[in-house]
């Protein structure tokens, strides 16, 4: 009796310690049908500086490489500026994740991935981003991320 009691409130003990480390990530994703098949929309996509050709809030994309990294600084239309690094591509499977390395968004530890995949006749285009929210409450980030994502595979929705 004494040994089934441990393991009862052995578990929430460590589900307390790890919370209390920050060991859970916040996630936010937005998937969308696309009309066209996946290889046109992986076209738009899986250029890692093409997003200033397709996302609304971004201006001007410029891509740099440093000590073999690739990265991309995005200037948004409203001024802000955001560096990203991309950490892996993978064009077979249409998918790339990339992190923000510096910008205004209220995250730390952000790694996103957008990816491409056949559905039917057309596509299925996912965005997944996990992240610590940085000086705003969790829900506020993670709405924010989710409609930075939609508002970008909105438009990719319109691909044909």
């Amino acid at each position: 009796m004494a040994y089934a009691l441990k393991k009862i409130w052995i578990a929430p003990a460590l589900l307390v310690g790890l919370m209390s480390t920050g060991a859970f990530a916040l996630e936010a994703k937005v998937e969308k049908a696309v009309a066209a098949d996946a290889a046109k929309v992986w076209a738009a996509v899986g250029d890692f500086c093409g997003i200033g050709s397709w996302h609304p809030a971004v201006a001007k994309c410029v891509a740099s490489e440093k000590d073999g990294k690739k990265f991309r600084e995005l200037t948004l239309k409203d001024g802000a500026r955001l560096i990203e690094r991309l950490e892996a591509s993978d064009t077979s499977a249409m998918s790339y994740t990339y992190s923000i390395v510096e910008g205004p968004l209220p995250v730390k530890n952000y790694t996103s991935t957008l990816s491409v995949k056949a559905d039917g006749a057309g596509s299925k285009l996912s965005w997944v981003g996990n992240f610590d929210a940085n000086g705003k409450p969790d829900a506020d980030v993670i709405k924010l991320i989710a409609g930075i994502y939609d508002a970008g595979a909105s438009e990719l929705a319109k691909i044909k």
